[in-house]
């Protein structure tokens, strides 16, 4: 019986290579969400950047002093680039016609953006008033700011240099609060609307340093 053999000279089946196995990298969840974050993150950033360019504009500020009841003219004011601003109100630089004539209801301060609040049309002083500045010291103020409108009562103080009822008499003057500035921490300068029949006794007694400030009614 004869056997089949296989020719040395002819082809030979190479080895089969196992196919690779790809193992998959596990994500962790607390990564995911650190790049979830960080990608809002700079959505929102963005966002602000995009909202801050929009809300530049151009407002007015206040370029000199301007005392309470004065008019307000073009000179006094300044243009200014103010980016975002939310919250503040200044008034737009292109309201400037409104502004000019209109009189300033508190102390204007140079560098400081307008607001609508800051002027007024309606007068500072009533018929028969006129306007007066007194220069206090903190303990002579019956409250730490007194606004516009309040109402005061002056008060005179005792004349060391009286005798008698005259030494402790006391003469009562009432006032309306303008506008109160603070030059230094214990100077105040307070601007009344006054009598005008009131008026010389108010200075006298203010330059002799006998006058006290009573708050009888709050704006």
């Amino acid at each position: 019986m004869s056997l089949a053999t296989r020719d040395a000279t002819g082809p030979v089946d190479a080895p089969v290579t196992p196919p690779k196995v790809v193992r998959q990298r596990r994500v962790r969840p607390g990564l995911l969400g650190l790049a979830v974050l960080l990608i809002a993150l700079g959505g929102l950033g963005a966002a602000f950047a995009v909202t801050s360019v929009r809300a530049t504009g151009s407002y007015l500020a206040v370029a000199r002093p301007v005392e309470v009841g004065r008019e307000v003219t073009a000179a006094d004011l300044i243009t200014v680039q103010v980016a975002g601003g939310q919250g503040l109100n200044p008034v737009p630089a292109g309201r400037l016609d409104e502004i000019v004539g209109k009189r300033a209801a508190v102390a204007l301060v140079p560098g400081t953006l307008l607001t609508l609040g800051q002027v007024t049309d309606d007068p500072l002083l009533g018929p028969g008033q006129q306007q007066i500045a007194l220069g206090l010291k903190t303990a002579q103020v019956p409250a730490r700011e007194l606004h516009p409108g309040d109402k005061v009562l002056l008060v005179s103080t005792p004349d060391d240099n009286a005798t008698g009822a005259a030494a402790t008499a006391g003469t009562r003057f009432t006032a309306t609060v303008i506008d109160m500035v603070s030059p230094t921490d214990d100077e105040k300068v307070l601007y009344l609307a006054l009598l005008i029949r009131d008026v010389p006794a108010v200075v006298a007694l203010a330059a002799q340093e006998r006058v006290a400030v009573v708050l009888t009614e709050a704006a």
